[in-house]
């Protein structure tokens, strides 16, 4: 009788393994679980119901490492005012041709509404004293809207900090010939002019006594 006690229990015993090995093994659909190999995960969409929301969500992306991917996957609105904000995503992450790129294959009647949106995102950042890297953008800004005077000055600004003096000569004289305000723009152009005028001239002094010497006698 112990025996047979015995072995009951014991069949008991493997049948209930056998039931949960079958639950652990086998879905609800009846198929066998299976795990899924580890592939790359697109970022999020990002919500574009306008060009305005588009690049809300996207200017925290728009740098040199993150900026091609971001857009693949969330592309901006397909309008003007989408293809202007796209441009300005790629500039404000220094990649200038892409920016050029993307305002010149827009029809040409909406490329001066693209450089408005470029102009007043690159705005603050020139405004904030970063004329260095609002420079490009503000020249990029020039291209379709040469008479934009602020663009001329964050740009001949940008220009002369790094030494471009003919251009910001050039870009510094056209704002003031457009703006005339006694404020911190003109004192600051008209003080950018006068270094390099004054470099203008030191360079004409150290060429001034060679020109003078007596021809050589033969």
């Amino acid at each position: 009788m112990n025996r047979f006690l015995y072995f009951a229990g014991f069949a008991y015993v493997a049948l209930c393994g056998a039931v949960l090995a079958r639950k652990l093994g086998v879905g609800h659909s009846g198929r066998a679980v299976t795990v899924d190999p580890v592939v790359a995960v697109a970022p999020p969409p990002v919500p574009a119901t306008g060009g305005e929301q588009w690049f809300a969500a996207m200017k925290p992306f728009c740098n040199q490492v993150e900026v091609d991917v971001r857009t693949r996957f969330t592309p901006p609105p397909a309008t003007s005012e989408g293809s202007g904000f796209s441009a300005a995503c790629f500039a404000l992450a220094g990649k200038i041709d892409r920016a050029r790129t993307i305002i010149e294959a827009m029809p040409a009647r909406d490329r001066g509404a693209a450089a408005n949106v470029l102009f007043n995102v690159a705005h603050p950042v020139a405004d904030a004293g970063d004329d260095r890297a609002s420079g490009p953008m503000m020249e990029l800004v020039l291209d379709y809207w040469p008479n934009n005077y602020m663009a001329l000055y964050h740009a001949g600004m940008s220009e002369y900090s790094l030494g471009q003096t003919a251009l910001a000569e050039t870009h510094l004289r056209a704002f003031l010939g457009m703006y005339n305000a006694a404020d911190g723009f003109t004192g600051a152009a008209r003080a950018a002019l006068q270094k390099i005028e004054e470099g203008n001239g030191t360079l004409l002094r150290v060429r001034k006594p060679a020109e003078q010497e007596p021809a050589s006698k033969p």
